[in-house]
């Protein structure tokens, strides 16, 4: 039947809908790993109160949401560049930087490879080790700064979970003086990860001025149709990068959403409660009752391992014709081919998507 990720993501209802003879709108989907919460209702009704918003150019220069995040932050404005999702911002580090060489930690986020190859960088790896979490031993991980010029990193890691620790963050930061190597941290999922534990650079950025973060705003707040991200970085990357940045790449209604979602810390907050807990109750009954491996991250989705006489793309069919839509991680360098991604719903959601996959152990297996 093949694979529903042809574009190399999540959340393509379109191709599943085509492959399962469903229709989009009536998928469950653990693909996105979007808030289950979704979109603030401040956020909605300020979006519908400003359509006529549409009619202007957006500001170039992003003023206003640049103000109102370097105020949320506590970081100065020319530290900040707003820009059209994290992808975005990961592909003007590379056009703003121009690395021969990337190197990415397997298993990660595919864009690290893809936006380097597309604008021109080799891309060289290293492998996450299974039985730790899949990140990967000390020793290899120097050597990749050593011979990259850029270096990306998840935390927490797509499609793992993983949260790196602050030694392991600032021993990273400090080889990239020593190496001359420019490290990016993917940031993208730090919202859903338990505030004590959300581990950050960003306020060592001065020490590492080879250091850049990069955050997303369209996951936690459940505006992906928006994009909307940012770089943190030292001011001449941020110079260098939106030197290359197109006019108007963020559109007036995600600025606009954008400060307004800085203002919901309640809303942040019952999203992480809420994360927490429906996250360890899916790792209980799938570890324990189901008996699949499940890596235990810190995100709001988690990395699954099906039983051996099931693969991933077997266990997608499955479940998708039964209108649940789940991540194949098969096409990961580093996974197998029995490796899925679920996002972390609602516990309404979540007893529908257990109820699949307890019809799915009891089918065994079968066939397609």
């Amino acid at each position: 039947m093949g694979i529903v990720e042809t574009f190399g993501h999540g959340g393509d209802l379109l191709t599943a809908a085509q492959r399962f003879g469903v229709p989009p709108g009536d998928f469950l989907d653990y693909s996105a790993n979007i808030n289950p919460l979704g979109m603030p209702v401040s956020v909605k009704e300020i979006l519908l109160a400003s359509l006529s918003a549409v009619v202007r150019y957006p500001d170039p220069g992003h003023r206003s949401f640049r103000k109102a995040l370097s105020l949320s932050l506590g970081i100065a404005e020319e530290w900040l560049l707003p820009a059209n999702g994290a992808a975005e911002a990961m592909a003007l580090a590379i056009l703003g930087l121009q690395p021969q060489t990337v190197g990415v930690v397997y298993p990660c986020f595919s864009e690290y490879a893809q936006l380097s190859k597309q604008f021109g960088s080799s891309v060289i790896g290293c492998y996450g080790q299974e039985e730790n979490g899949y990140k990967p031993d000390r020793g290899e991980l120097y050597t990749l700064f050593d011979q990259a010029d850029l270096v990306f990193v998840g935390s927490p890691n797509n499609p793992t979970g993983i949260l790196y620790q602050p030694e392991e963050l600032l021993q990273m930061a400090r080889w990239t003086d020593e190496t001359d190597t420019w490290l990016i941290v993917d940031e993208a999922f730090l919202d859903f990860v338990e505030e004590k534990r959300q581990f950050t650079l960003a306020s060592q950025l001065e020490q590492f001025p080879r250091v850049i973060l990069m955050r997303s705003m369209t996951k936690m707040y459940a505006i992906p149709g928006l994009r909307l991200g940012y770089a943190i970085a030292h001011p001449d990357v941020i110079r260098r990068m939106s030197q290359k940045q197109v006019s108007w790449s963020v559109n007036s209604l995600a600025l606009l959403a954008g400060e307004l979602c800085l203002q919901e810390t309640e809303y942040e907050n019952r999203t992480r409660t809420l994360v927490a807990n429906e996250r360890a109750y899916l790792s209980e009954i799938i570890g324990q009752e189901l008996g699949w491996k499940v890596w235990p991250g810190e995100a709001n989705f988690l990395l699954l391992r099906s039983p051996e006489n099931l693969t991933a793309e077997q266990l997608q069919a499955r479940l998708g014709r039964k209108r649940v839509l789940i991540r194949s991680c098969a096409m990961y360098p580093g996974l197998t081919d029995r490796d899925v991604r679920i996002a972390v719903r609602s516990r309404e959601e979540n007893e529908r998507l257990i109820a699949a996959l307890r019809e799915v152990n009891a089918e065994g297996s079968g066939q397609l």
